[in-house]
């Protein structure tokens, strides 16, 4: 039996379905990753012999994220906001929530994120192949811009092209499943300082064809081991025991992850080898 889709709910003008039926099962990967993204934003894209010295009080200065797979801007609004996933969860479940428009609930949430934008904030560019939940994340001012394109398909559009000429660091929380090479590539080559790609991949499936498909652009992947992420409480007895399955066939151990009822993911990072080389991933900082 294949995992459980929720197609349906990223088609919809507004995130209420997107919290109310993720959010029933407990779904958190945006939650870890955010500390992870702050940790790395002030390191990306600094030159070999930089990388580690301090060209301000936090290490450096941050640049442009691309989110891919950015659904309604929950990435963005967890990296640059003082909000939780799970006062999204709980506001977007309100009986206030429910009573309003979409219209009504984003100027709602245009006020709302805006009086707790963080003073580090950094613009993010978001990528989605669902129309519908990219342009809410525009108009409550979550995505600086947005695009609904799916570059499994087609090239990237020249005004996504150009938006994200000055992206510093790449993220994926979810979707990396459905994704190859053909979305990163063009969004990585021919660029004078290729940014980072930071993505949370489901432990059932393997990454490794995204990685090797980047290793040819001169970058490496590395997975971090030392530990696994959350993402969501299983639907079923069937769905839990294909993920058990699934992560055995791959070589790892489900034993007090996918075996005690949750998806787990774990980070994997690209980046330019010379610069993998010279601060392997072990020693930067993910405290999500």
């Amino acid at each position: 039996m294949p995992m459980t889709r929720f197609d349906d709910i990223y088609d919809r003008p507004d995130p209420r379905s997107y919290f109310s039926e993720l959010g029933a099962l407990g779904y958190r990967t945006p939650h870890h990753a955010q500390s992870v993204f702050r940790g790395l934003l002030p390191l990306v894209g600094l030159p070999e012999a930089s990388v580690g010295q301090s060209d301000g009080p936090d290490g450096g200065v941050p640049g442009t994220v691309l989110d891919i797979c950015c659904s309604y801007g929950i990435n963005a609004a967890l990296l640059n906001h003082r909000v939780t996933m799970e006062e999204l969860r709980e506001r977007y479940a309100s009986p206030e929530a429910a009573a309003m428009t979409t219209a009504e609930l984003i100027e709602w949430d245009r006020a709302y994120y805006a009086a707790r934008r963080r003073p580090d904030a950094v613009p993010v560019v978001g990528l989605d192949i669902s129309a519908p939940a990219v342009a809410y994340g525009r108009a409550v001012g979550l995505l600086d811009d947005g695009f609904a394109e799916n570059l499994e398909v087609a090239p990237p559009s020249p005004a996504l092209y150009r938006a994200t000429r000055g992206t510093r660091l790449i993220t994926v929380t979810g979707g990396a499943s459905f994704l190859s090479t053909h979305t990163f590539r063009p969004l990585l080559e021919d660029r004078r300082e290729r940014p980072w790609v930071a993505a949370f991949v489901l432990r059932t499936g393997s990454y490794q064809h995204i990685a090797d498909g980047l290793a040819l652009l001169g970058m490496t992947t590395e997975k971090d081991t030392t530990r696994t992420y959350p993402q969501r409480r299983f639907t079923d007895a069937d769905e839990q025991r294909d993920a058990v399955a699934s992560v055995s066939a791959l070589g790892d151990d489900p034993r007090g992850r996918e075996s005690d009822g949750q998806f787990h993911t774990a980070l994997h990072l690209t980046r330019p080898a010379a610069q993998a080389a010279s601060r392997p991933l072990r020693t930067l900082p993910r405290d999500g």
